[in-house]
């Protein structure tokens, strides 16, 4: 086969079958690519949940704080100013853009020494939750509301105790 002959034949057979196919690829639009997988979001608690101090009355009832800050009460319950009452505030940090949700874990009891339990359920979220994440530090506050009973199922004294909350990056 003489040179003339070969680039002829690598033109017809190689090269020319070899561009089409790549050119007919990128013109269909089938371009695959992978997205990147999102970052994850960070989590931390700034101030906790408090309710105070109260006496429970004849009977007991709720004491409640909500997540814009207001504390209120149910039932014989007498709120007093003597103790600082306050929210839980978590800031978040991550992608502007992303869809967070809460999730609360069920009601748990807050113990005393030397005994005594309150239930504490965890309220909603200011911003409501879902929400989605601006530039910059987004706070998130959360409330709660306890229960309580009269003073032989709750003596006086301080209660403590942890709750569960989920931070659902979507």
């Amino acid at each position: 086969m003489r040179l003339e002959e070969f680039k002829c034949f690598c033109r017809k057979r190689i090269i020319f079958p070899l561009l089409s196919s790549m050119l007919l690829l990128l013109s269909s639009g089938l371009v695959i690519a992978q997205v990147k997988p999102p970052r994850p979001i960070n989590v931390t608690v700034t101030q906790n949940l408090s309710f105070g101090a109260f006496y429970h009355g004849a009977s007991g009832g709720t004491v409640t704080v909500d997540a814009t800050g207001t504390r209120s009460y149910t039932g014989s319950v007498v709120l007093l100013t003597i103790a600082p009452f306050n929210v839980a505030i978590y800031r978040i940090t991550g992608p502007p853009g992303t869809v967070v949700s809460l999730l609360n874990g069920p009601p748990v009891s807050l113990l005393r020494a030397g005994g005594g339990s309150l239930l504490l359920t965890i309220g909603n979220s200011l911003p409501a939750s879902p929400f989605v994440l601006t530039p910059g530090p987004f706070n998130v506050s959360v409330g709660g509301t306890l229960t309580v009973g009269n003073s032989v199922a709750n003596p006086p004294g301080n209660y403590s105790g942890s709750f569960n909350i989920t931070f659902v990056q979507e």
